[in-house]
């Protein structure tokens, strides 16, 4: 589960914290667990909402992020194939926070985006845009590092 927190939070402190506050809800509601389905999947759910409420606290509305200029085109599969999973999740956590939430509930979690608009409290379309520019920041990070790792290769 710590992995989950890790992956909304935004340092190690703060995924403890939502770690610990997540677990602490699952005691709460323990006894509302019906054996319907996984336990894991149930404690799942509930780390991701509580750091859905824990980001809500922080205001998703009021953040700036300052990336509207990057190009709303689909981040192509190849580059991210060609990412082991510890270099993607290193990308995804330098997400600004609005995209990283939004991207983490879209493309890991499997929400749609009337669903993250519900649990977000923001329209579709908001989905949709952090979606985009999460995408598209993803996309020119990993150009970028492509083009220093291309780079390194060729001075040797």
């Amino acid at each position: 589960m710590y992995a989950v927190c890790l992956r909304y939070a935004r340092h190690q402190l703060e995924a403890q914290d939502l770690l610990q506050e997540g677990f602490i809800r699952v005691f709460e509601k323990l006894i509302a667990f019906r054996m319907e389905g996984s336990l894991e999947g149930w404690i799942r759910r509930i780390m991701v909402h509580t750091a859905i409420n824990q980001f809500r606290k922080r205001s998703f509305q009021q953040e700036r992020f300052g990336l509207e200029h990057l190009p709303e085109s689909p981040v192509e599969s190849v580059a991210l194939n060609r990412l082991g999973e510890q270099e993607l999740m290193a990308l995804i956590a330098e997400l600004p926070e609005g995209y990283r939430l939004v991207f983490n509930l879209y493309a890991i979690e499997g929400y749609d985006h009337a669903e993250i608009a519900t649990m977000l409290g923001c329209g579709e379309s908001t989905s949709r845009s952090q979606l985009s520019k999460a995408r598209s920041y993803l996309q020119a990070r990993i150009e970028r590092k492509e083009t220093t790792h291309h780079a390194g290769k060729t001075s040797h």
